[in-house]
């Protein structure tokens, strides 16, 4: 089957759910039989094996595998797990989509401002604590760009911050403040306790300087007359040093100021290494989060790359 979304209003906001498209009538037919709809209409509310189903309808279990049968051929339902039951294996079904429907072949019509993307869970589990009711709840943190700091340092990556929101604008609503803060005025406004996504190295971004110790992946920072001078990446896990311009750091932990918000650093070791991790979350995020496990906690490493030789970042490597 063909699988789309459906898109309807409710009040003031849009909800979707994925439909499956029956690909002929006698597909439509074999579901919408009166027994095979009431078994169906089980089966999207949980997953059963087929003497429960029959047990629930008060009918003969070979009456239900037959309608079972018919189903699966379809597409309608699928065995979500097996389960040894006093010695044989019971499968447990469950329908293969919320919504299932025809299509006819008619053009399509324009929608007024509507973009519904199918959003892929691991992007969704990786900003999930970021979200509040599909509202940004946290700040993209920026380095000024303005002299500052102890190096007294002018930030050149804080644009790369708005490819990311436009990125993240697919799967979250404008928030009512303004969602991007530069770090001077974090720190002004002492906010460092809410989510936090810190776009910029230790350098130029105070929030990522400060957070530093705390990172699985920490930037090299040694102490000097000037402040601090920066060697590049090491990584706790492997022992690795990681020194290139285009090297950059993803991660994200639990925010050491509130252990009930997270924090997010998306930061290279010059600009371009920024540049590349955010092309990692935003155009590459299949190999970039294909580890990641715990949701609290992930760390990695991104090399940036010049494939098409204008001297621009347009690719990347995951290192570790």
């Amino acid at each position: 089957m063909e699988k789309k979304r459906l898109l309807q209003n409710n009040n003031q906001t849009q909800e979707t759910k994925e439909i499956n498209i029956l690909q002929n009538a006698q597909d439509l037919k074999m579901i919408l039989n009166n027994l095979s709809w009431k078994i169906l209409t089980i089966l999207a509310e949980k997953e059963m094996y087929p003497i429960e189903i029959a047990k629930q309808l008060g009918i003969h279990e070979q009456k239900v595998y037959y309608h079972i049968r018919k189903m699966e051929k379809t597409g309608a339902i699928t065995i979500q797990r097996k389960e040894n039951k006093k010695g044989a294996t019971a499968k447990y079904y469950k329908t293969t989509a919320p919504a299932f429907g025809i299509e006819l072949p008619i053009t399509h019509k324009p929608t007024q401002n509507t973009y519904i993307p199918n959003i892929p869970e691991t992007i969704q589990k990786f900003f999930q604590e970021f979200l509040n009711n599909n509202i940004l709840d946290g700040k993209i943190i920026v380095g000024s760009p303005q002299p500052h700091g102890p190096f007294k340092t002018s930030a050149r990556d804080g644009h790369y911050a708005a490819h990311l929101a436009l990125f993240m604008g697919q799967f979250t609503k404008i928030p009512n403040e303004f969602a991007i803060k530069l770090d001077v005025d974090v720190k002004a406004e002492k906010e460092e306790k809410n989510s936090l996504i810190l776009v910029g190295g230790p350098g130029t971004n105070l929030l990522t300087q400060e957070i530093n110790e705390h990172l699985p992946i920490k930037f090299i920072m040694h102490p000097s007359e000037q402040g601090f001078l920066f060697d590049g990446l090491t990584s706790k896990k492997t022992g690795k040093k990681y020194t290139s311009d285009s090297a950059g750091l993803i991660a994200k932990i639990t925010n050491p100021w509130n252990k009930n918000k997270h924090i997010i650093v998306i930061a290279g070791n010059k600009a371009v290494g920024t540049k590349a991790c955010v092309l990692a979350l935003t155009n590459f995020w299949q190999k970039t989060l294909q580890n990641i496990e715990d949701k609290n906690a992930f760390a990695t490493v991104i090399q940036g790359f010049d494939l098409d030789g204008d001297g621009k970042v347009d690719s990347i490597e995951v290192c570790e």
